[in-house]
């Protein structure tokens, strides 16, 4: 759990470290979102996030790497490393600060700084998002907080062997008929990987569900069709097809976000978020027909209804993609240039 580091006062619920979610930060314009962490779970974000921010302008182009941005943006956090978010039903003996609580429309988003006080002596020590377009969470400032132990015992770690566990999977479709806002964000993500590992090159797209469901998005930042680089899904319980795709996409891990890899392969790989990644491996139930015979007599027929499909192709979220892009290194060669200079 974390402590005020000023008073000791506990702020949050016995909590254990997981990856962070590819979608973060990145959610659909004037919605509202549920919460971004599972209870009893806590990430953090390496890269400077929240105010104060600068132009890119005003900072250039050196002093914005150090900030992990490597390419044109619009504005360069100078906040924090390594906030540390949490789920708001996790949180404790938190007050929101009056002042500090400006939003958009539909709650607050931070703008102005913590805006949660610790009730035992009143420090700022996080800040709690809820606006439209946010997931809900509460940010916990790394300065303003201390780790200590909860004294209950450790939780075994999710291992590879999780991803083929049916809550896993992340549908790509919500109840309502929208792509889920999730695979929106986490493609946009592979997607800026996917660039990077072909170096813009024209991509071929291996038949089936990932053609299906990703070939607009990837046809909307590099080139698609025969002659291109190959790309193939490859994963735990899954090998690696053989012979081997220019570009393997793998899950990341859901504890270390670590890509996996084929044992003694050091080719390229793009890593993808391992919900979506368990749902092209093991989509589950496609059918609910029995595959041979009848339906015993005096049994009516119950079929399912048939899944939702959107009326428009799965889309990338555009800022998750740039997002993603700025912060990888190799986007300052000038042969990638062309992706990183819209803005952020």
């Amino acid at each position: 759990m974390f402590a005020c580091a000023g008073c000791g006062t506990e702020l949050t619920a016995p909590v254990s470290r997981i990856t962070l979610p590819v979608h973060t930060h990145h959610g659909g314009w004037e919605e509202l979102h549920p919460a971004l962490m599972e209870p009893a779970a806590y990430a953090v974000d390496p890269r400077p996030t929240g105010p104060p921010w600068r132009s890119w302008e005003e900072v250039g182009e050196e002093l914005a790497a150090r900030q992990d941005v490597y390419a044109p943006a619009y504005f360069v956090s100078f906040g924090a490393r390594n906030r540390i978010v949490i789920a708001p039903g996790d949180s404790r003996s938190m007050a929101l600060i009056p002042e500090k609580c400006e939003g958009y429309c539909r709650g607050v988003d931070g703008r102005a700084g913590p805006n949660l006080a610790c009730e035992g002596c009143g420090r700022a020590v996080a800040t709690r998002v809820d606006d439209c377009g946010s997931w809900q969470t509460v940010w916990l400032e790394p300065e303003a907080v201390v780790r200590c132990p909860s004294g209950l015992p450790a939780v075994p770690p999710p291992g590879w062997d999780d991803l083929e566990r049916a809550e896993h999977r992340v549908p790509p479709v919500e109840p309502d008929g929208s792509w889920s806002r999730r695979w929106e964000a986490a493609v946009g993500v592979a997607l800026a990987h996917l660039v990077v590992a072909t170096g813009g090159s024209p991509v071929t797209l291996p038949d089936g569900p990932v053609a299906e469901l990703l070939g607009h998005a990837v046809a909307l930042y590099l080139p698609v069709g025969p002659g291109g680089r190959s790309v193939g899904l490859a994963g735990p319980g899954t090998g690696t097809p053989r012979p081997r795709p220019d570009v393997l996409l793998v899950p990341r891990h859901p504890l270390t976000g670590a890509a996996w890899r084929p044992p003694g392969d050091d080719g390229a790989v793009v890593p993808l978020d391992s919900g979506i990644w368990a749902y092209f491996v093991h989509p589950g139930e496609t059918s609910p027909m029995p595959a041979t015979g009848v339906l015993p007599p005096g049994v009516l027929r119950d079929d399912y209804p048939l899944p939702s499909f959107p009326w428009y192709p799965l889309t990338p979220h555009e800022w998750a993609f740039e997002h993603t892009l700025i912060g990888l290194p190799a986007v300052r060669s000038l042969r990638m240039r062309g992706y990183g200079n819209q803005g952020a």
